[in-house]
């Protein structure tokens, strides 16, 4: 991926946000307790306009999903994650090359949903809430219509509170950053233990693919498919295939 992996002095520019509760609404800047800075002293008082927060500080910070939904409707610029432990994931755009394999990946699903039926497909842009509290975005997904359907119109506007039936996350060249091989692996780990019924690593530098698959099915570790070309996904989703020489191509 093109983009450089945020470090520990760069920046994040953040706008302080407000939530409604008991007591009407009140402005946050993300947590709602105080921060504390390494003296013990609390912080957070007289908040300005923009914030610009080194990633370190950020990394400090423990959200509930409903806190990190407002900081993200307040921020719609900024592309961010939320793990398990409320922490914040600072997300980078993508490269050339990476986006346009998100695009053909995403056509491809998109296109086997439409002409199947029962599924709705979803972009590398969409947050699921899992059930573990945590908020990710798979470069591509599938959730079944019924399941997708049951929710409310509320539920569908926000951060779906379910975890994708199909997940796929492309990794990037760097081993580095929130793309890296590293990073992506925990997120099929997560994936997997909140109720994924298959998940696809896509490794365009090796043209390797790892399929994840539920815990009930086949051990923690991945199976690793080694020069793909062709990638199907039954039984769990019988006659999706995927052209991996379009992916690779970039």
């Amino acid at each position: 991926m093109a983009s450089p992996p945020l470090v520990a002095d760069t920046a994040l520019s953040l706008k302080p946000c407000t939530l409604s509760g008991p007591q009407g609404p009140r402005p946050m800047l993300a947590p709602l307790r105080p921060l504390e800075s390494p003296s013990g002293e609390e912080c957070g008082a007289g908040l300005p306009e923009w914030l610009n927060l080194p990633a370190s500080l950020c990394a400090g910070m423990r959200f509930t999903p409903e806190q990190f939904a407002a900081l993200c409707q307040a921020n719609p610029e900024a592309v961010l994650e939320l793990a398990a432990d409320g922490s914040l994931i600072l997300m980078t755009p993508t490269g050339g090359d990476t986006g346009a394999r998100n695009g053909e990946l995403f056509f491809q699903i998109k296109t086997w949903a439409r002409a199947t039926g029962g599924w709705k497909a979803f972009d590398s842009s969409t947050g699921f809430r899992l059930p573990d509290d945590s908020v990710l975005s798979p470069d591509a997904s599938l959730v079944a219509l019924d399941r997708w359907q049951a929710l409310s119109a509320e539920q569908r506007r926000g951060f779906a509170p379910l975890c994708p039936d199909l997940v796929v996350e492309l990794a990037s060249p760097s081993d580095e950053g929130p793309r890296s091989l590293t990073a992506l692996r925990q997120k099929m780990a997560a994936y997997q233990r909140n109720g994924a019924r298959l998940g696809w690593l896509l490794i365009p530098a090796e043209r390797v693919v790892e399929i994840w698959e539920p815990l009930a099915d086949s051990p923690a570790q991945p199976r690793r498919l080694e020069a793909a070309s062709r990638l199907e996904a039954d039984p769990h989703f019988p006659g999706l295939a995927i052209d991996l020489e379009e992916i690779w191509a970039g």
